[in-house]
C-alpha cells in the first residue's frame, strides 16, 4: 500500500466567522486537515499536539500511540507512528529545546521521555520532593530552559523541576478554585494555570511564590476551556473544549477575541483538546471529536 496522509485543503469559504486579536489583527485561516499516519492508519480521538520548529507530534490517544509529522514548505509530511509499550493512553505532549518528546499518560499519570525520533528514554522522576509526596498529574509544561512544571491536582500545587528532574520549588493553588486543568509558561517565565470550572486564569511571575487571579473571570467568552498555550509574543491561546473554539487573551488576561466554532467540516472543531504553534506560526489543533488534526495559518 502506498504511503498516504489524508490531507484536505479547503478555501476560506468554508471558514466560520473569524475574530481578531492584538493590534496586528491576526486571523486563523484553515490550511490542512490530517486524518491519518503515513500508512493510512486513521487517527482516533487525538488529545495532544506538540510543535517545535518544523516537527509536529500528535498524541493519537485512543490508538495508544504517537504520530510524528514534519512541515515541508508549510505542508504536513511524514506521519511516522511511534508505539511505546509504557505509554498506553497519551493525553498531553511537549517538545523540549533538543526536540525530545515528553508525554503524559492519562492512565498512569506519569510523564515519559522519548528521544527526538521516538525511542523510549525513561520516566520523569521528580527527585527531592518535600515529605516524599507523590504527585497525581493532570498536565505539565516546559519552559525555554527545559525546566519541567508539573500540575499536581492531588497535591493542589505546581511543582517546578530542573531539566534533570530535581525539585526546585512548589507553588500552591489559590483558594476558592473549581478545577485546575492545565498550565503553561510564558516567554518571560510567567506561569499560568487554567481553572476550567470557574473560567479563570491565575498567574505568577518567574521566581514568584503565589498564584493570583489574572484579570476577570472569562465566563462570558468560554464554555469549558481545558488547555492553555503561550505564544512567543505572550499571547495566550485557550482551547474551549465544550465550546469548540479558541479564545485569545493578552498576557495580562485581557480578552482579544475568539476564533472558530463547532462543526465537522474542515475549518471547524468538535471538542478540541490541545494547541501549539509551529516555527512559522501555524496553529496546530488536536480536533479530538473529529478524530483529526487541524492546521491553521495565522494571517496578519
Amino acid at each position: 500500500m502506498h504511503k498516504i496522509i489524508i490531507l484536505m485543503l479547503v478555501t476560506t469559504a468554508l471558514l466560520a466567522p473569524l475574530a481578531c486579536f492584538g493590534a496586528e489583527g491576526v486571523r486563523f485561516l484553515q490550511a490542512q486537515t490530517v486524518y491519518a499516519d503515513d500508512q493510512g492508519g486513521s487517527l482516533k480521538n487525538p488529545e495532544g499536539v506538540a510543535c517545535r520548529d518544523n516537527v509536529i507530534v500528535v498524541a493519537d490517544t485512543d490508538n495508544g500511540r504517537l504520530v510524528r509529522y514534519t512541515l515541508d514548505n508549510g505542508q504536513f509530511a511524514g506521519g511516522h507512528a511511534i508505539k511505546v509499550p509504557q505509554i498506553g493512553f497519551p493525553i498531553r505532549l511537549q517538545l523540549n529545546s533538543q526536540g525530545e518528546i515528553f508525554v503524559l499518560d492519562g492512565k498512569t499519570r506519569k510523564v515519559f521521555k522519548l528521544d527526538p525520533k521516538g525511542a523510549y528514554v525513561g520516566t520523569v522522576e521528580a527527585s527531592g520532593l518535600p515529605n516524599g509526596s507523590t504527585p497525581i498529574l493532570r498536565s505539565f509544561a516546559l519552559d525555554r530552559q527545559d525546566n519541567i512544571y508539573l500540575l499536581d491536582v492531588f497535591g493542589a500545587r505546581v511543582i517546578v523541576l530542573d531539566p534533570a528532574g530535581k525539585f526546585q520549588r512548589q507553588i500552591p493553588f489559590p483558594a476558592d478554585i473549581g478545577f485546575i486543568s492545565d498550565l503553561c509558561v510564558g516567554p518571560t517565565g510567567t506561569i499560568y494555570i487554567l481553572d476550567s470550572v470557574k473560567s479563570r486564569l491565575y498567574s505568577v511571575a518567574a521566581g514568584g511564590e503565589e498564584l493570583t487571579l489574572l484579570g476577570d473571570d472569562l465566563k462570558e467568552y468560554l464554555t469549558f476551556a481545558t488547555a492553555i498555550y503561550s505564544a512567543k509574543d505572550g499571547t495566550l491561546l485557550l482551547v474551549d473544549h465544550n465550546g469548540s473554539g479558541i479564545v485569545m487573551l493578552g498576557s495580562d488576561g485581557s480578552y482579544r477575541g475568539r476564533q472558530l466554532t463547532m462543526g465537522w467540516k474542515p475549518g471547524l472543531l468538535y471538542y478540541p483538546t490541545q494547541i501549539c504553534l509551529t516555527g512559522d506560526d501555524q496553529a496546530v489543533v488536536a480536533d479530538k471529536g473529529n478524530s483529526r488534526v487541524q492546521i491553521f495559518k495565522l494571517e496578519r
